[in-house]
């Protein structure tokens, strides 16, 4: 008897990491050495997070990737599972889990180490997605392999797509054309166009739904021949690690709502914007009670 695919809101598909988080009073100079005032270790990577993002807002997520034998990837896998993230498309391997050394300075920027050791990108084959029925997909671009033919897929099978277009490489150029929704940083729109209006413009020709995030200067966004922009939500920023994650989930998550697009981007930003008034990626992941919080105050 063929297994019944297990029916989920948001599949994730891409990067899980582990990451150590130091908050320090200024960035070290040369030959600094300094004392963190805390460290934070939870797991983190665009795809993973924004899966428990999914899942702080009441939908049910999935994520999908590589996380390595090892203590960083156990620590994990055990943090998905416990935010009730369906871990049954997770590769285990002998490489190492990617691990991130994050600083945070006072005012709420970052600097980033990340370390992969020798663990590369899944093969093709890697992953039966034909176990999971999502109602939407969400892609970071990291695992370019499996995203691409999945993305194809999904289109084929009338699954919405989103595309975390975190900075220009193989992965999201690859997606790119392929995915209904393309939801990119201003890194990624400089990079691409060198001008974040030129690059809205452009990449409007690849996907029918384009958003560029532009931190706290808000984001702008063109649908057809439709175009606008949307400010930013007003918080007291203690770290921007992993509002992105969280505004693509929460996006993600939107979309099997029903919400008009405004109301889509105004719950994105805000669950982004809630995830800067707390240090680390993971630990600052608001639920759905506080992100409708903040929509009701704000109007």
């Amino acid at each position: 008897m063929l297994k019944t695919a297990i029916e989920i809101d948001v599949l994730c598909v891409g990067h899980a990491c582990y990451d150590l988080v130091f908050s320090v009073p200024h960035h070290p100079k040369a030959d600094e050495k300094l004392v963190a005032d805390s460290l934070i270790s939870c797991g983190g990577g665009p795809a993973a997070n924004a899966a428990i993002t999914v899942s702080l807002l009441g939908l049910k997520a999935g994520f999908a990737g590589y996380l390595g034998h090892d203590i960083y990837g156990e620590k994990h896998v055990q943090e998905l599972i416990e935010n009730h993230v369906n871990t049954d498309l997770i590769i285990r391997g002998t490489n190492p889990t990617p691990l991130s050394t994050v600083i945070v300075k006072p005012d709420g920027s970052r600097a980033l180490i990340n370390f992969k050791g020798n663990t590369q990108a899944l093969a093709a084959d890697s992953i039966n997605f034909s176990t999971i029925r999502p109602r939407v997909i969400l892609f970071d671009g990291h695992e370019p392999h499996v995203s691409i033919p999945l993305a194809h897929q999904a289109r084929k099978a009338s699954i919405t797509s989103v595309l975390d277009a975190g900075s220009v490489h193989e992965g999201t150029l690859g997606l790119m054309p392929i995915v209904d929704h393309l939801v990119c940083s201003e890194k990624f729109a400089l990079q691409y166009a060198g001008d974040t209006a030129l690059a809205l413009n452009r990449l409007a020709e690849f996907a029918p739904s384009v958003v560029i995030t532009l931190g706290e200067q808000g984001l702008i966004w063109k649908q057809g021949q439709e175009s606008g922009s949307l400010p930013a939500f007003q918080v007291k920023a203690i770290d921007t690690t992993g509002a992105g994650d969280a505004f693509h989930g929460a996006f993600a998550a939107g979309l099997c709502q029903p919400m008009s697009w405004l109301e889509l981007l105004r719950y994105a930003s805000a669950t982004g914007a809630l995830c800067t008034t707390r240090t680390g990626a993971r630990t600052g992941l608001p639920d759905q009670k506080a992100v409708s919080a903040l929509l009701a105050v704000t109007g």
